[in-house]
C-alpha cells in the first residue's frame, strides 16, 4: 500500500498511440504537471501508467491533458476493443481513398491533362489522407515537440506551395499507408502478448456449501461463477478437455495436464492429490477437484503477463543509446534542412525554390522513426517468445545481458541433479563381513531398514521408504525408536535392537566395520551416501542413496558450450567425493565443493572477474545471494513460486534445463536483430541524405525510404516470435 492515502495508480489505454514520438509527446505533456508522481508510456501495449496525488490533480484533468495532444485515453478496465477496431477501419478507408485519388491524379497528369483537372484530384487525396497527419503534427508543434507528423505536414504544405501538387499528394498517400501498415505490424506483436491473457477461462465451476431451507445441514452444490468471484479455498471442478481457471492444489482425482502455456513442456504432466495445477493449463483425461490457492489477479499466468508488460517500461542499453542518439541526431538534421533551404538563397544568390525543395527532402529524411522503433519491437518480440516457451525474462536489460554471457555457474542439488535422493544399492553382507549374522535377502534388508526409518523425517529415510513402497514391502512393527542426530537411528523389532546410520554411529556402538570399509570407500567414491544396517553387535548390510543427475543436464552443458559459453562451473555444499562423482558424469571441467552460501557468492564474483558476464543457475530461494551476485540470475522450476518469479532476472517455469541454451540462443539472436535494425536504419538515412545532397532524392522517395525502413525493422523484429518454432 502507498504511504500517501491520496496516491493513486491508473492504467490508461491510448489506442491511437503507435509511434515512439507520440508516446514521448504524451509523456512530455503530463510529466510537468503538479501531482504527477510517476508515469510510464508503454508503446507496444498502447498504455500509459500514471501514479498521481489525487489531492493535487484528478483523473479528469489527466485525461483532458492527454486529449490536448490529440489522443483519446480511456481507463484500461473500461476500454472496449471494438473502439480500436472502428478506428482501424476508418483509417483503412481514408488511406485507400487517398491512394486512389493520388494515383488517379498522377495518371491524368501523365496523359497531359492540365492542372485545372489534376490539382483538385490531388487536393482530395490530401484531404482524405492528411487530416489525421496535419492534426497530430499541429499538436506536436504546439507542444514544442516536432514529430514525424509535423515534418510531413511542413513538407506537404511546402511542396504544394511551390507547385509540386503531385508529390504533395503522393507523400500524403504513402505516409498514410506506411502508418497504417506500421500499426498493423505492431498489432501483431501486441496480439501475441494479449493471446496469453485469453488462455484462462472467464468462468469456473465451483462446488460450494448451500444452506438448507428447512434448517438441516448444508448441502453441496455446483455453481458456475466468474473467475473474479471465486474465493481462496473454493473447490473447482475441472472436467476433461477443459482449461483450469485458477491456480490450485488437486484434492481429488487423477489426470494428465498440458502445461505448455505456462511451462513450455510439450509432454502432459501427471496430476494427482497434492499436485499443483496452474491457470491456463488444459486438463486432458480425468475429472479433477482443485482447491483454489490463488485469486484470479494472483495466478502464475497473471504474474507472467504483468511482468512481461512491465518489461516495456525498462530501457535496455541499446534502447537507451538509440534514444540519446535520436535526441541529438534529429535537431541537427532539422537544423541542416533549414540551412540547406535558406543559406544558398540568402547568401549565394541561388534560386530559392530548388533549395527549398531540397530542404524539404532533408526534413522528411530527418525523422528517426525506424531507428527509434528498431530496439523496442525486437526486445518485446524476444521477451514474448521466451514467455511462450516457458522462460520469463524480466526486461530488455536482462535479455541483452544474457546474449553476452561468457560463463555460467550451476548449483548442483536440485539443478543439475533432481534434488530428491533415491536408493541406488541394497547390499546384504555375507557371513565374511557380517560376523556370523544371518545373510538377509535384498527385500528383508530393505524392509528392516525402512521399518526403523519409518518415524524419521530425514530426507535419506524418505528415500528408503519410497523404495520400500515401490517394491510393495510391508513394514514391521517397531518399539523404542530413537534418533541419534547426525548419525542415524535405532529401534527394537521383535525384541532385537536394530541400527541404521553412518560409520560414526557404528563405531560409537563398538561394532567393527573393518571388513566393510573397503566396499564402503568404493561406494562413496561413486558419489553415493552410505548407510549401514546392523543388529546387536553385527553388520547386516548397506543401503546407498544418491541424488540422481537429471537426464537433460549433460546435453544442456554440451549445448551451452556450442552457444559459446567459455566456462562452466558446478557449485555445491556437498562433500568433495559426491561433487567429483557428479562432475565426472556431467564432464564438468571445474567444480567447487563444501561451499557455504557466502562461498558461492565469492565463486560467482571470481568468475565474473576472470571471464566477464556470468550467470548463476539455482532454485531462486536457497541460492538467492549467488543469484544476486551474478550478472544474470537464472531460477528454475519457478511455476507457482512467488519469490523466484519476483527476484530472478530469468525464471524457467519448469525444471527443463534445455530452456537455458534456448534462452541464450534467443538473447543472442535478439542482439543480432537489434544490431541489424540499427545499422539498416542509419544506413538508409545516410544513403538518402547523400542522394539529397547531390539533388537526386525526391520527397516521395524520401517518404517511401523512411517508412519502408520502419516497416522492415518491425518485420525483422517480429521474426523473433518464431524463434525455436
Amino acid at each position: 500500500m502507498p504511504d500517501n492515502p491520496k496516491e493513486n495508480l491508473v492504467t490508461l489505454k491510448v489506442p491511437a498511440m503507435d509511434c515512439q514520438e507520440e508516446a514521448h509527446l504524451i509523456k512530455k505533456k503530463l510529466s510537468g504537471l503538479k501531482g504527477i508522481l510517476h508515469l510510464d508510456t508503454l508503446l507496444l501495449s498502447q498504455e500509459v501508467k500514471v501514479r498521481y496525488d489525487s489531492s493535487l490533480i484528478d483523473l479528469k484533468e489527466i485525461l483532458g491533458r492527454i486529449q490536448e495532444t490529440g489522443f483519446e485515453a480511456t481507463l484500461l478496465e473500461t476500454w472496449v476493443p471494438k473502439e480500436a477496431d472502428w478506428g482501424r477501419r476508418r483509417q483503412l478507408v481514408l488511406t485507400s481513398l487517398s491512394g486512389l485519388f493520388a494515383l488517379a491524379g498522377l495518371a491524368l497528369a501523365f496523359k497531359g491533362l492540365p492542372g485545372e483537372i489534376t490539382i483538385p484530384i490531388y487536393l482530395i487525396a490530401m484531404l482524405t489522407g492528411g487530416p489525421r497527419i496535419f492534426y497530430k503534427g499541429f499538436l506536436a508543434a504546439k507542444g514544442l515537440s516536432l514529430d514525424m507528423n509535423t515534418l510531413m505536414g511542413i513538407a506537404v504544405i511546402g511542396a504544394a506551395a511551390i507547385g509540386e501538387w503531385g508529390e504533395a499528394a503522393t507523400v500524403i498517400a504513402l505516409f498514410s499507408l506506411a502508418q497504417l501498415l506500421e500499426t498493423y505490424s505492431l498489432d501483431r506483436a501486441r496480439n501475441t502478448l494479449s493471446s496469453l491473457m485469453t488462455l484462462t477461462p472467464q468462468e469456473a465451476l465451483v462446488r460450494r456449501e448451500v444452506a438448507s431451507v428447512s434448517g438441516g445441514p448444508p448441502s453441496k452444490k455446483e455453481v458456475t461463477l466468474p473467475v473474479n468471484e471465486v474465493q481462496l479455498g473454493d473447490t473447482l471442478i475441472v472436467r476433461p478437455s477443459e482449461k483450469i481457471p485458477l491456480d490450485g492444489m488437486v484434492v481429488e482425482g487423477y489426470s494428465t495436464v498440458n502445461q505448455a502455456p505456462i511451462t513450455g513442456e510439450s509432454i502432459p504432466v501427471e496430476k494427482y492429490v497434492g499436485c499443483e495445477v496452474f491457470a491456463g493449463t488444459i486438463n486432458r483425461e480425468g475429472v479433477l477437484e482443485v482447491r483454489v490457492t490463488h485469486l484470479a489477479k494472483d495466478t502464475t499466468l497473471s504474474r507472467i503477463i504483468h511482468l512481461v508488460e512491465e518489461c516495456q517500461a525498462q530501457k535496455a542499453p541499446y534502447q537507451s543509446f538509440v534514444d540519446r542518439f535520436a535526441r541529438i541526431y534529429t535537431p541537427i538534421v532539422i537544423g541542416t534542412a533549414f540551412l540547406v533551404a535558406t543559406v544558398p538563397w540568402a547568401f549565394l544568390g541561388a534560386e530559392f525554390i530548388p533549395w527549398l525543395y531540397m530542404g524539404l527532402v532533408f526534413l522528411v529524411i530527418s525523422c528517426p522513426c525506424a531507428l527509434v522503433i528498431a530496439t523496442p519491437v525486437s526486445l518485446l518480440s524476444g521477451i514474448t517468445c521466451a514467455a511462450q516457451h516457458g522462460v520469463l525474462i524480466k526486461g530488455g536489460v536482462h535479455l541483452e545481458e544474457a546474449g553476452r554471457l561468457e560463463a555460467i555457474a550451476f548449483d548442483k542439488t536440485g539443478t543439475l541433479t533432481k534434488g530428491v535422493p533415491e536408493v541406488i544399492d541394497v547390499i546384504p553382507f555375507d557371513a565374511g563381513v557380517s560376523q556370523y549374522a544371518p545373510t538377509l535377502s535384498h527385500d528383508e534388508l530393505l524392509r528392516m531398514a525402512a521399518s526403523v526409518e519409518a518415524r524419521s523425517e530425514h530426507h535419506l529415510a524418505g528415500a528408503i521408504l519410497r523404495r520400500t513402497r515401490k517394491e510393495g514391502l510391508e513394514l514391521l512393527e517397531v518399539t523404542d525408536y530413537k534418533t541419534i542426530p547426525g548419525k542415524g537411528a535405532t529401534a527394537r523389532i521383535q525384541g532385537i535392537d536394530y541400527h541404521i546410520g553412518n560409520l560414526k554411529l557404528f563405531r560409537e556402538l563398538g561394532i567393527s566395520t573393518a571388513k566393510a570399509e573397503r566396499l564402503l570407500s568404493v561406494l562413496q567414491s561413486q558419489g553415493k551416501t552410505v548407510m549401514l544396517i546392523g543388529c546387536g553387535d553385527k553388520l547386516l548390510g548397506t543401503i546407498t542413496v544418491a541424488d540422481e543427475v537429471r537426464p537433460l543436464s549433460k546435453p544442456t552443458l554440451v549445448a551451452l558450450r556450442e552457444k559459446g559459453i567459455k566456462k562452466i562451473v558446478m557449485l555445491t555444499g556437498d562433500n568433495k567425493g559426491t561433487a567429483q562423482a557428479i562432475a565426472g558424469k556431467l564432464e564438468v571441467e571445474e567444480y567447487q565443493a563444501e561451499l557455504s552460501p557466502e562461498d558461492k557468492v565469492e565463486a560467482v564474483r571470481h568468475l565474473t572477474k576472470n571471464y566477464g558476464r556470468t550467470a548463476m543457475v539455482g532454485d531462486g530461494v536457497n541460492d538467492a545471494p549467488a543469484l544476486a551476485a551474478a550478472t544474470i540470475g537464472i531460477a528454475m522450476g519457478t511455476a507457482g513460486t512467488d519469490t523466484a518469479l519476483e527476484t530472478a532476472d530469468i525464471a524457467l517455469m519448469t525444471d527443463d534445463l534445455t530452456r537455458i541454451p534456448f534462452a541464450l540462443g534467443l538473447s543472442r539472436e535478439t542482439l543480432g536483430v537489434i544490431k541489424q535494425n540499427i545499422v539498416f536504419a542509419i544506413g538508409v538515412k545516410a544513403v538518402f541524405l547523400g542522394l539529397a545532397a547531390v539533388g537526386k532524392a525526391t520527397l516521395w522517395m524520401a517518404v517511401g525510404a523512411d517508412m519502408g525502413a520502419s516497416l522492415l525493422v518491425i518485420f525483422n523484429g517480429l521474426r523473433l516470435l518464431r524463434y525455436g518454432a
